[in-house]
């Protein structure tokens, strides 16, 4: 036996005690859902046609339902309205990584991380009276999906992110006079996520040891003699997998607003307020064997019970989340062959403080992630030409402000302040059937990204994103 194994041998059982010793205040979970500017504007073929300029005001619309309950006052009748959006979203990473020590991490930058998914809504109004609607809409007003090559080189940020929350609206307006409606709304959320990353097995055992130093549990000189110990037990490399998934009802409420300022003009105000939830579920982890036969060595299993249990194990858990409150202020002049409008949206995103996870396992501590995101405007302007009765073209541009920064951005959602180009197209086959096309290209500014990890890992660089939208929609008035 070499000098070189006998003391590793010699070493291993003090290494593994102070391995357990620290091990329940020393875990960390992969980044939770850092979800950047998630909301989802995309359910109207039409308003995404104008880059949502006019998107509560434009009239014969019924995502008013969602947009501004108050302006379902310009439809007649009963409508039924069908939506579909394709986002085609894509973010490609270009930097570096390197662990807790500034050693490189091997892998490629993860491939396209984006994603093509579809984003449907229904909608459906009806006119009570001459002063009265109602209406009913599903719709999908935040999400997001980021899935990057196992192995890359920021595996242990994320790798697969999956966030979708589902409302299910019940909306009615009343016309207080001729020329001003008010509106309110109920709203049901289902929000569901999914979250996976790699885990470095030797960032966590380096990472106890230099904690074991800090509280004076080890000597500072005998630091680096541990540390080769656990590159030697635990070696670079040593990659397990967390995945964290979770869902939850929760419930919110809609006021709005809509003005006929003169027979031209319009103006519609709504508030949307935020929604609270408590993410259940439960947290999956696979370890390499080398971690699985440390953890349930002899030397280590009894440490382990003064902890509460064994940590990385199945166990589940729960996270307040909230999605937040939001206003829209829409405005729309309508001409004889034209209509033009504007939108601006304020979003609250400063409600997002910290994402803190709690598991059911007493040896994996709560894991804590800081926001600290500010608040947004979306600003659009945008309008459309009424070729003939049957025929309508539309076009539009927006500036939509990003909530990050990049102390606390990560490539879960690699968020950049979003322009807007958008065209679109209308046809009117017959009086009751109005078909509807919209395209918009999104430019991103670049998401810069200096990210720690849990485990000390670090990645820096930029991510280059950029959109495609295309929606299409159906109504029928009855």
């Amino acid at each position: 036996m070499s000098i070189r194994n006998s003391f590793v041998k010699a070493a291993r059982p003090t290494a593994f005690a102070v391995l357990a010793v620290a091990v329940a205040a020393a875990l960390g979970m992969p980044q939770a859902a850092h979800a950047s500017a998630f909301q989802l504007k995309e359910n109207s073929a039409k308003a995404l046609g104008r880059s949502f300029a006019g998107s509560a005001t434009a009239g014969d619309d019924a995502s008013v339902v969602v947009n501004n309950p108050a302006a379902m006052t310009m439809l007649t009748g009963t409508v039924f309205q069908a939506d579909v959006t394709a986002i085609n979203f894509s973010t490609k990473f270009s930097g570096t990584g390197t662990d807790a020590f500034g050693r490189p991490l091997g892998g490629g930058n993860g491939g396209d991380g984006g994603t093509t998914i579809p984003v449907p809504a229904f909608f459906l109004s009806t006119q009570v009276n001459d002063r009265t609607h109602i209406g009913f809409a599903v719709t999908a007003p935040f999400g997001f999906k980021t899935n990057y090559n196992p192995g890359w080189v920021g595996r242990y940020h994320a790798l697969k992110s999956d966030f979708q929350s589902l409302d299910a609206t019940l909306s009615a307006s009343y016309d207080l006079t001729d020329n001003f409606s008010i509106g309110a709304s109920v709203i049901a959320q289902h929000t569901k996520a999914e979250l996976t990353s790699a885990v470095n097995y030797n960032g966590v055992a380096a990472g106890l040891i230099q904690q074991a130093v800090a509280g004076g549990v080890l000597p500072a000189a005998a630091a680096p003699t541990y540390l080769s110990t656990i590159n030697a037990v635990v070696p670079p490399g040593s990659d397990g997998e967390a995945r964290i998934k979770g869902d939850d009802w929760g419930y919110g409420w809609q006021l709005g607003a809509f003005w006929k300022l003169t027979d031209s003009d319009r103006l519609a105000l709504d508030y949307h307020s935020k929604i609270s939830h408590t993410l259940k579920g439960n947290a999956r982890f696979t370890m390499p064997s080398n971690v699985t036969a440390l953890l349930s060595s002899p030397t280590v299993a009894p440490l382990l019970a003064g902890a509460g249990g064994v940590p990385f194990s199945n166990t589940t858990g729960t996270a307040p989340f909230t999605t937040p409150a939001f206003a829209n202020l829409s405005y729309w002049h309508q001409g004889e062959k034209y209509g033009v409008g504007a939108d601006v949206t304020w979003t609250k995103w400063s409600t997002f403080k910290e994402l803190r996870v709690n598991y059911a396992n007493p040896a994996q501590p709560a894991s804590v992630e800081t926001f600290d995101w500010e608040n947004t405007l979306f600003v659009s302007v945008g309008g459309e030409y009424y070729v003939n009765d049957k025929l309508t073209l539309r076009g539009g541009v927006a500036v939509d402000g990003s909530p990050t920064s990049q102390a606390h951005r990560d490539p879960r959602v690699p968020d950049g302040t979003r322009r807007w180009i958008s065209v679109g197209l209308g046809y009117k086959p017959t009086q009751k059937l109005d078909l509807n096309v919209g395209y918009a290209h999104i430019f991103v500014s670049d998401a810069h990204v200096n990210n720690l990890s849990p485990t000390g890992d670090r990645l820096v660089g930029n991510f280059s994103d950029k959109g495609n939208l295309l929606a299409f929609s159906a109504a029928y008035h009855f």
